[in-house]
């Protein structure tokens, strides 16, 4: 049956206009000022008035933690709690267990998501010292990429940024897009002894800043950033989180041609230092939540296209794991729920425009990973859209957190923008609160060339 949403604002390609929007199956059939159908025909209509419609986001950096870590998350609970965000796709790390080391691996989380994710999906294939054959074999036009994020390089060490050598191996060989992680292992080591001779285990949230710090941010993404111009292929740096590594990119070429990119993620655009009082271990992640000369350094360089597009890092545990000491308390927290919200409440208090949030959330998502039709409110492209009110105040409670941790870092923030509805590949999946489970989202299909 088509659809079609009437009188959107509707957010796109840098413009904000009023249209009608024709959906028919997966895809937008007709983008048009008043758009009519034959009487005789039945349709769907929906009446957005008052509401921005726009592409939904495309998070290139999520742990849903299946499989192996359910008490955490899973694929079907984390995609639940993206929809209801306004993220329509995601691609996921290969931190789960067993790691996503082999392509039999790999292949497994597909078949999972494919029988019970509401968003549409990729998954990363993991890379490490021992499966670099292996990681090489990676289908470009299947698999968004091949990345460390949260794996070793050995058994129980270390990260790629800290191995040259072996990154110059991966990069000479490699034909798909790597995403990595970088700070300096040695840095955050010698910071980590330093506090723990001051305060044992009891090392107080605050200093995590200065445990994994700038030094060790800017260390490791200048010696990969070396690299990777070396070789001039596809290289993408996750989660920059200081104002002096994001200064290091380049913003003269247009997306499809970079060959570079980076991304801010939600947690170090909109929390600070001051923030570990309040909330502590919550807001522990790696790269750690740094401070206001690095928030304010980031936004600026989205504005300014040095940084290329927002991700979540999405990385639930348990209430329990976040808790008791530096040591024990684990890094990660849920934010599939709360980022568009978020980002919203930047646009308004005057950080960033809504045409800007599109861009970095859709746009250069799909144009960094050369996704096929999505990211963009095209004519014949899959209809991932979602209605948002931008002046629908809410508050974060329990009763309305959907992560299977069943606890937000954004718990009693109240948000001046709210998701109305969300559609996957044309299908109605979120509906002012209520979801439509009848209908799966779609491996997502890549451009060959990357």
């Amino acid at each position: 049956m088509k659809t079609i949403i009437r009188n959107a604002t509707i957010v796109n390609e840098g413009k904000i206009y009023f249209s009608d929007v024709l959906l028919d199956g997966e895809k937008i059939e007709k983008i048009e000022k008043q758009i009519s159908l034959p009487k005789q025909l039945k349709y769907r209509e929906i009446n957005a008035e008052g509401l921005h419609l726009i592409p939904g986001m495309i998070d290139d950096q999520v742990h849903f933690r299946e499989p192996g870590f359910a008490r955490k998350g899973t694929i079907y609970s984390e995609s639940k709690a993206a929809i209801a965000g306004g993220i329509t796709s995601f691609m996921e790390m290969p931190n789960t267990f067993p790691n996503t080391l082999t392509q039999e691996l790999l292949e497994e989380k597909f078949t999972i998501a494919k029988n019970s994710s509401l968003a549409n999906f990729s998954f990363f294939m993991g890379v490490n010292k021992d499966n670099l054959e292996e990681a090489l074999k990676t289908d470009t036009e299947n698999v968004c990429g091949i990345s460390d994020d949260g794996l070793y390089f050995n058994s129980d060490e270390g990260i790629l940024a800290n191995y040259p050598e072996f990154l110059e191996q991966l990069f000479a060989k490699s034909e798909t897009l790597i995403a990595l992680h970088c700070e300096d292992d040695a840095t955050i080591s010698r910071n980590l002894n330093k506090y723990k001779e001051i305060f044992g285990n009891e090392i107080p949230a605050k200093y995590h800043p200065l445990i994994r710090s700038e030094e060790a941010c800017v260390k490791a993404t200048e010696r990969v950033l070396a690299i990777a111009k070396k070789h001039n292929n596809r290289v993408h740096f996750l989660h920059i989180s200081t104002a002096a590594e994001a200064a290091l990119f380049e913003n003269v070429l247009p997306i499809e041609q970079k060959r570079i990119t980076a991304e801010a993620c939600i947690h170090h655009l909109w929390f600070t230092d001051k923030d570990y009082e309040n909330l502590g271990s919550k807001i522990k992640w790696n790269p750690a939540v740094k401070y206001e000369k690095d928030q304010e350094g980031l936004i600026k360089y989205l504005n300014n296209n040095k940084l290329d597009i927002i991700a979540t890092d999405h990385a639930p545990h348990t209430v329990s794991e976040k808790s008791g000491n530096y040591f024990e308390s684990l890094s990660g927290g849920p934010l599939v729920q709360h980022a568009l919200p978020a980002m919203f409440d930047l646009f308004h208090q005057g950080k960033i425009s809504l045409e800007k949030i599109v861009e970095k959330t859709s746009h250069h998502v799909a144009e960094i990973y050369r996704l096929n039709n999505r990211g963009y409110i095209r004519e014949g492209y899959f209809a991932d859209l979602v209605l948002v009110d931008l002046n629908q105040n809410w508050k974060v409670q329990p009763n309305n957190i959907l992560y299977k941790c069943n606890w937000s870092p954004f718990e009693n923030y109240e948000f001046k923008s709210k998701i109305i509805q969300t559609f996957v590949n044309g299908n109605l999946v979120f509906n002012k609160g209520e979801f439509n489970e009848t209908t799966n989202g779609m491996r997502l299909i890549f451009s060959k060339i990357r």
